[in-house]
This record gives C-alpha cells, sequence and structure tokens, in this order.
C-alpha cells in the first residue's frame, strides 16, 4: 500500500514537471518569434501600429514585367481627390488615409479585373474578394497585420519577395462560403476551378493566392502566407473585414450561385402572401374567389342565352297556333265547297300570305337589308371592289418594308421596358454582354448493333484535331479590307491566348507538345488532375474541365467519351453603330463554311479558300 503511495506522488509530480517544462518551451518560442519579428523590422525599418504602412510604393519589377513592393514601412499619406475617389470606386470600405501610392493601385486594379469576369455572377462574393486585396494594399492600417518576412534585390532596390497576412478565420470562411458555388458561364464550371485551383476550403484557396507566380505565369510576385493569429508581443491584430453572405439581399447572387440562398431553398410564398388571395369554402369544396365568380358569371351567362333561345321558341310557336285555324279554314273550304265561298276571298289570301312570312327581329332586318344592298352592289361593281381590295391588301403589307426576324432569346422573351430588360442593359454597358459562341463537335460514328460510339481518346484522334485546329487558325474572313482570324475577335481572359476549350489545351494547342509530354497518356494522366497539375494548364493558364471538352460519357469516366467538343468564345460588344460586330461575324462565316465543306470530305483534305 505504501508503494502504491509513492509510485502516485512520482507518476504526478511528473506531471507537474512536464507541465512546466511545456510552459517554459511556449514563452521560448513566443520570446524567439518576438525576436526574430523585432529583427526583420529592424532590417526593413518596420512597425506596427495604427495608421503606419508595411511596404509602401513600388521599387522594382521582376523580369516578366510584375511590380514588386518597397519593404520599407511609412505613415499612411492622405490622397488626391482624384486618387481617393478611384479608391474609394473599387475600395469602398476604406476611407481617408491609404498605404498605397497611385502606381499600386493601378496595379492592384489592372490585376483584380482578370478576376472579376469570374466572380461577377455573385457580387458577394466578389465584394469579398475585393476587400481581401484592398485591405492588403491600400488599408491605413496596413503594418497591424502584414509583416514583410523576406526580400530581394532588384536592379540594386530591395524589393518585397515574402509576407506574412494574417486573417482571421472567420473571415477566410465567410469569402470562401459565398464563392464556392459561384459559376463561370463561359466555361460551365464553377469559378474556383480558374482562381482558386479548384480548392475545398479557404486553406487550400488561401495557399494557391499565397502561392508566388513563377516568371511569365499569373498570380503574385511575392509569397503570401496567411496566419489566423499574430504573436502576442509582436502588437498586431488579424485584419478583420466583415464579409458579406451570398443570401445577402443587397448583395445577393443568382440560385445558380448560392443554392443555400434563403431565397433559393424556401421554395413556399412568404408567409404575408400565402393568405393574401381569399378562398370560397363549401363543404369540401375549396377554390379562389377569382376563380368561383368567375365561374358563377360563367354560368349565369349560358343560362341567360338558353333562356333567351327558349323565349323566342316559346313565341314563334305561339305565333303559328295563332294562324292555324286560319288554315284549317282554308282547307275545309276547299273540301266543301259551298260553305267555302262564303268567306271573303281576301281574307284567305292575307291568311296564306302571313303564314309565309318569317318576322325578324329589329337588328335582323336591318343586316338582312344591308347584306343584301352591299350584295347587290358588289355583284354590279365587280372590277371596283377587286381593285378596292387589292389596294387595301397592298397597303397593309407596306410594313414588311421594316421586316425584321428578331432571333435573340432575350428580345423574343422579355419586354423592353421590363426590369429584367433594364439590369441587362446595365450589366452590358458597366461590363460586357454575353460572349459568343462557336462549336465544333466531332464524334465516333457507332458500330454496327451498337448503341454508343467507341472511345473518340485515341492518338490518332488527338492528331486528327490538331489538323482540323489548325485550318481553323487559318481562316481569314475579309472584312472591308482587312482580314481578321480568330485571335482577333476571341475571348482572351489574361489578355494573350484565346480561351479555346478543347483536349487539345492540355498540350498547349501546341502540336510538338503532343509528343513531348506523352501523347494520349497525357491526356489521361490529365482528365484526372486538370486543376492540380501545372503541365495540364491550357494556354490561357487556366485548368480545362474534360465535362466542357468530351462528350458521350457517364459519369467521371473520360476515357469513354466518344465526342471532342471544341468551343471558341468570342468577344461580343453592345452594337451601337451597327459595325461593331461585324468582323466577328464575317469570320463566323467564314468558319462556318469551312466546316460544311469539311463535313464533306476526309478532314485532312479539306481545303477552303476565304
Amino acid at each position: 500500500m505504501e508503494l502504491s503511495s509513492r509510485m502516485m506522488k512520482l507518476f504526478l509530480l511528473s506531471i507537474f514537471l512536464f507541465q512546466v517544462l511545456y510552459t517554459v518551451s511556449i514563452v521560448r518560442a513566443e520570446r524567439s518569434d518576438a525576436r526574430s519579428l523585432k529583427t526583420r523590422n529592424a532590417v526593413s525599418g518596420e512597425r506596427h501600429s495604427e495608421d503606419y504602412c508595411a511596404m509602401y510604393d513600388i521599387c522594382g519589377a521582376r523580369e516578366d514585367g510584375k511590380v514588386v513592393n518597397c519593404p520599407f514601412g511609412s505613415p499612411s499619406v492622405k490622397p488626391d481627390d482624384l486618387l481617393s475617389q478611384k479608391i474609394q470606386s473599387l475600395c469602398p470600405t476604406i476611407t481617408g488615409n491609404v498605404c498605397c501610392s497611385e502606381a499600386q493601385f493601378e496595379t492592384l486594379r489592372s490585376q483584380v479585373q482578370q478576376a472579376i469576369p469570374f466572380l461577377v455572377g455573385c457580387p458577394a462574393c466578389l465584394r469579398n474578394f475585393l476587400n481581401l486585396f484592398c485591405e492588403l494594399t491600400c488599408s491605413p492600417h496596413q503594418s497591424m497585420f502584414i509583416n514583410v518576412t523576406s526580400t530581394d534585390k532588384v536592379k540594386g532596390n530591395l524589393t518585397v519577395s515574402g509576407i506574412e497576412f494574417y486573417v482571421y478565420d472567420a473571415f477566410g470562411e465567410g469569402l470562401y462560403e459565398s464563392c464556392k458555388d459561384v459559376k463561370f458561364g463561359t466555361m460551365n464550371s464553377r469559378a474556383l476551378n480558374f482562381i482558386g485551383a479548384g480548392a475545398k476550403n479557404f486553406t487550400e484557396w488561401y495557399a494557391f493566392i499565397g502561392r508566388r507566380a513563377p516568371l511569365n505565369l499569373p498570380g503574385s510576385p511575392y509569397a503570401m502566407t496567411f496566419k489566423p493569429s499574430a504573436p502576442e508581443s509582436s502588437g498586431m491584430k488579424p485584419m478583420n473585414v466583415s464579409t458579406y453572405s451570398c443570401g445577402d439581399i443587397s448583395l445577393g447572387c443568382s440560385c445558380g450561385d448560392c443554392p443555400q440562398s434563403p431565397v433559393c431553398a424556401n421554395t413556399d410564398p412568404p408567409p404575408h402572401q400565402a393568405g393574401a388571395s381569399c378562398t370560397v369554402r363549401i363543404g369540401s369544396f375549396k377554390a379562389k374567389w377569382v376563380d368561383f365568380i368567375l365561374t358563377i358569371l360563367y354560368v349565369i351567362l349560358v343560362s341567360m342565352f338558353l333562356g333567351w333561345g327558349l323565349f323566342n321558341r316559346k313565341r314563334e310557336r305561339d305565333q303559328s297556333s295563332r294562324m292555324n285555324p286560319v288554315s284549317n279554314i282554308k282547307d275545309s273550304g276547299e273540301a266543301t265547297g259551298k260553305k267555302d265561298e262564303k268567306l271573303p276571298t281576301q281574307m284567305l289570301e292575307d291568311s296564306s300570305q302571313t303564314g309565309s312570312r318569317v318576322q325578324l327581329s329589329i337588328v335582323q332586318g336591318y343586316m338582312s337589308k344591308f347584306y343584301r344592298c352591299y350584295g347587290t352592289w358588289v355583284a354590279r361593281n365587280p372590277i371596283l371592289v377587286l381593285s378596292l381590295s387589292l389596294a387595301a391588301i397592298l397597303l397593309l403589307c407596306l410594313g414588311l418594308i421594316r421586316f425584321k426576324v428578331e432571333t435573340r432569346p432575350e428580345k423574343l422573351w422579355v419586354g423592353p421596358g421590363s426590369k429584367a430588360a433594364e439590369e441587362k442593359s446595365f450589366f452590358d454597358t458597366h461590363l460586357a454582354p454575353f460572349y459568343r459562341i462557336e462549336q465544333l463537335i466531332l464524334a465516333t460514328v457507332p458500330e454496327a448493333g451498337a448503341q454508343k460510339g467507341p472511345s473518340i481518346v485515341t492518338e490518332n484522334n488527338i492528331k486528327l484535331l490538331f489538323e482540323i485546329q489548325k485550318k481553323v487558325d487559318g481562316i481569314h474572313a475579309n472584312y472591308s479590307g482587312t482580314m481578321v482570324s480568330l485571335t482577333d475577335i476571341c475571348l482572351k481572359p489574361l489578355d494573350k491566348d484565346c480561351a479555346t476549350q478543347s483536349v487539345l489545351q492540355y498540350f498547349q494547342m501546341d502540336p510538338q507538345n503532343l509528343d513531348n509530354y506523352g501523347g494520349v497518356e497525357h491526356v489521361n494522366y490529365c482528365l484526372q488532375h486538370y486543376t492540380s497539375a501545372d503541365t495540364c494548364r491550357s494556354a490561357f493558364k487556366a485548368p480545362l474541365d474534360p465535362s466542357t471538352a468530351l462528350g458521350g460519357f457517364s459519369g467521371n469516366n473520360y476515357l469513354e467519351a466518344s465526342a471532342f467538343i471544341v468551343t471558341y468564345p468570342v468577344n461580343n460588344v453592345i452594337d451601337t453603330k451597327g459595325n461593331e460586330i461585324d468582323k466577328a461575324v464575317a469570320w463566323e462565316k467564314a468558319f462556318i463554311q469551312l466546316v460544311k465543306v469539311c463535313s464533306l470530305s476526309q478532314p485532312s483534305d479539306c481545303v477552303y479558300d476565304i
């Protein structure tokens, strides 16, 4: 018993010593972090306080042209009125002094412009995304949550190469939740596949944003490490900016971009509207009062019509019964001879004539008289009637001079003065109208008795697709003496390469890469790793979802695909002068003609002289 008591005391003493040692190690680690932080601050001249900047102005540019900030801290500055208005238009949460020069702000605006087309479908997501980079670049309290950790020399100037960005997890969660379901309509896939590498949570998105981009690739020119908390001794505080939910009424998203929105999830009418329409209940019968009143009116009208018909029929019978005695007298007079001779002849004639007449109403009399006269006049003047009829028809057909077939769905189904039309006009004016889409589909032919064609993902078919793509790239349409090619009109998200949706993007649209990358095996690899592998990125530096480039497969069995789907997004503009989209139309006509020629011959032999 005494031995067990001693063992218990030793066990408790060991636990106590372990806690003491653990506490001492934590304190030493915090002091070490604080010393390293102070050392870095002393090197860069930074301090962490309100109205102080961690990196102000631009001190150089990388070889690919991306500018990098100066690592030296300075007090926040008050911008001039013009710059203040520009900052407010993009970053409404930032007022007063700022920590960005005009050059820094212009760089920020040009960079976020690349992401706006992907997130514009959900204003709440876009606002949260912009707030993250606005606070990073221009917040007057930038030094409170930004710490420069490493620097580089660019042409003799010291520049930022790495930072720590302290942000509360609540902001990251709110940002990701508002953006995770946003669709990029042109590619028919999640926007995060393009600006987040298919991130499944905010930490993965942070890791993608903070990765230092290699030369000539999109991304940040310096590394960013996102952390949820700062060392207490540093005096820093994580960025605390509220986020907007995608279900927010003021910055709401469509149901396609925010399925969890209360407006989309609740299909029942609001409580105040549920009882707004009165109902009538008779036993188990229940109907809306509008339907009930219309039914009663219908019954009344039908009853009046039937009653009027029965009344006229009864009146005709009464009149005929009053005339029958006279007719009987006439018949009996003919039979008896001498007895009928005593009746006046005039009375018999009048009775006979009255019995043969049909009594008409006043309206029927006028209509009978009018049409009798009209028919007589038409019969007597046939040439005049035909001439007037032909002239009336020609006059009514004058409107065909301005006849135009409307093929745009938004004009066919939406009224010109409706709210939807006004909102679309505002969107098209301030951003851009929806893209023009050109599409090419190549499919394998099913064998006899088979319902589905064989797989099209083969080496020979990919080579064939490269040949067809070469001919599409070679289309030069003549527009007012200017030759227009696909590169002149195609959508370029990053301002260099066309956003063509094709399996060939796994080879950056370069046929030489077909052998360099491993042929069809590389395609098989990219079908499973299109969001993570750098070698699978498209020529326009974005991942390509296989579901947009392949067809005829079930689930994720992309290798079973029986069709290549090639989509060419073409820039669209608001046609105010009548000739701004004519270049695209001219190219489209040449493209259609090429497809017609190639469909009637072997793709390798099809030649079309534009």
